[in-house]
């Protein structure tokens, strides 16, 4: 088989599978979200706006695949079909930014300076420096927002956390 028949040929198969998915798209909407709402305790109403956005996404992207021709940008050169990344302006929720106490308690920990005990809303202070206001209530908000884990250490989300507290402490 040729390199064009090839390439015709798995054209053929995109287009089918983003018409395939437009079909899905239009049957699931024939669903009452409603009733699946309620049944998995969730509120109606944001359930259809989170359904809508994403079947008005994949809309989107089968379109494009249906639109798209596959030239080879160079010999031996797939082409490539850049789609946009749905999450690309999202960006983190409030809540996800640190106070300025839970940005210094979460600098404090990742420095050593400050230690959680495991288990417990105890903070041991190693070195020179105040100790926490409110050494309980702000452990539990550090372990509620996921940014410490059982064991008192920053986990993945608190490290990020803790870098957009420090990147939006040098804008202001």
């Amino acid at each position: 088989m040729s390199d064009d028949q090839n390439r015709n040929s798995l054209e053929e198969v995109l287009r089918a599978v983003a018409q395939e998915v437009g079909r899905s798209i239009e049957r699931i909407s024939e669903i009452d979200l409603d009733e699946l709402a309620r049944n998995a305790g969730v509120d109606p109403d944001q359930a259809r706006e989170w359904f809508d956005g994403a079947s008005q996404w994949l809309r989107i992207q089968v379109e494009r695949v249906e639109t798209t021709t596959f030239e080879d940008e160079g010999e031996g050169e797939p082409a490539t079909v850049v789609a946009d990344d749905p999450l690309d302006r999202a960006a983190p929720h409030p809540l996800d930014l640190p106070t300025a106490e839970q940005g210094v308690a979460l600098a404090a920990l990742d420095s050593g300076r400050w230690s959680l005990e495991p288990g417990t809303g105890t903070f041991a202070v190693r070195g020179e420096g105040p100790a926490p206001q409110d050494a309980l209530g702000l452990a539990r908000e550090l372990r509620v927002r996921d940014w410490v884990d059982a064991d008192g250490r920053l986990t993945a989300a608190g490290r990020h956390a803790l870098e957009r507290w420090l990147t939006a402490a040098q804008r202001a």
